[in-house]
Order: C-alpha cells, then sequence, then structure tokens
C-alpha cells in the first residue's frame, strides 16, 4: 500500500518491517494487525488493516514520530 502524507509518499513494499501486531485470529471481524515500517531515509509508519468490526476497518497507513517508536513496540509486545 502507498499513501502520501504531507507530500512524503509512504510504500509498504519499499519499507522494512521493524515489528508486527495482530489481534484476533483470522476471520474475526474484529480483529485487526499494526505493522510497523521504517523508511530507507529512518522516517516511521504503521500500516493497519482489520475487519469490518475492528478498530481499523479499512487498510490505512499513520505516521509514527521516531521519538514514538520505542514506546509503540513496548505496548505491542
Amino acid at each position: 500500500m502507498k499513501k502520501t502524507i504531507c507530500k512524503y509518499e509512504y510504500d509498504t513494499e519499499k519499507a522494512v518491517i521493524i515489528k508486527k501486531s495482530t489481534s484476533g485470529s483470522f476471520g474475526d471481524s474484529a480483529g485487526y494487525e499494526e505493522t510497523l515500517y521504517q523508511t530507507a531515509d529512518g522516517k516511521y509508519f504503521v500500516y493497519v488493516n482489520g475487519g469490518a468490526d475492528s478498530i481499523y476497518p479499512n487498510e490505512d497507513i499513520k505516521r509514527i514520530a521516531k521519538d514514538k517508536v520505542e514506546a509503540w513496540i513496548a505496548d505491542h509486545n
């Protein structure tokens, strides 16, 4: 998935996965996944996607500040 935020393109195919977190099981309409990525130039973003009844019913990309990455990882263990 690609998304442009503030004139910068975030692309899951060109970035490196740092951490993936899932909630629920396959086929669970309330289940979702969050995947933390890092771009080649050091920016971070989270790809989110989930079932129709989840907090992420549509796939999306959200920026995350570099100083928030460690806390995100700790919260998703």
